[in-house]
């Protein structure tokens, strides 16, 4: 009689959203610092999850590509249309949702965020992975990663035993995915819906 032995199946690689303006001037700052947001999380074994179009979307998933560790479906877009055409060419995995902004809810379920510069889209997905417990890093750029960094959005408890938690500031790349890298493990917790107020505040539902 023959036996067979499985291997464990490889860990699940964490998603990092990668969010801020749809247009930035190519060579801009935060063009340079969403190429290398996306190339350094790649660099530290994540995929890079965005919006799937131009901007810092596009200079994040650019810089995924030029990582040494780059592998095909590093790059995940869900995209706010119907046609995978409207995908820039840095992404590999293409997901056309047809749901416009609200697409941007999913996008907020990446298992940490970071955002650089970005207007009121910006500022939503940031709102929601606030609420979904997301771990969340705001370069200190124009815009309003600039002006939610190192603030709370609002002052619900997601995390009892994480007094500092907050929307944390990094001023360089590096800084942004060495603090997704330290602080991700402890950001694990997932919403579970809303409920009415009172019944689960301490829970910060």
């Amino acid at each position: 009689m023959t036996t067979s032995s499985t291997s464990p199946a490889p860990a699940r690689r964490r998603l990092v959203a990668v969010i801020g303006d749809a247009n930035v001037p190519p060579g801009s700052q935060r063009d340079l610092l969403a190429e290398e947001v996306g190339r350094l999380l790649v660099d530290a074994g994540f995929r890079v999850l965005t919006g799937g179009l131009g901007g810092v979307m596009e200079a994040a998933c650019r810089g995924a590509r030029s990582s040494s560790r780059y592998q095909s479906g590093d790059t995940v877009a869900v995209l706010p249309g119907h046609d995978p055409a409207d995908a820039n060419p840095f992404v590999d995995v293409v997901i056309p949702s047809g749901l416009d902004h609200v697409r941007n809810s999913i996008v907020a379920h990446a298992d940490a965020v970071i955002a650089i510069g970005g207007g009121a889209g910006t500022m939503s997905e940031i709102c929601l992975a606030w609420i979904y417990k997301r771990l969340i890093v705001a370069l200190r750029v124009e815009g309003w990663s600039g002006k939610i960094a190192d603030q709370r959005v609002d002052e619900r408890v997601r995390y009892p035993d994480e007094p500092d938690d907050r929307v944390f500031g990094a001023t360089t790349a590096n800084e942004a995915v060495t603090t997704i890298v330290e602080h991700i493990g402890r950001y694990a917790s997932q919403h579970h819906g809303v409920r009415r107020r009172g019944q689960a505040d301490a829970q910060g539902k």
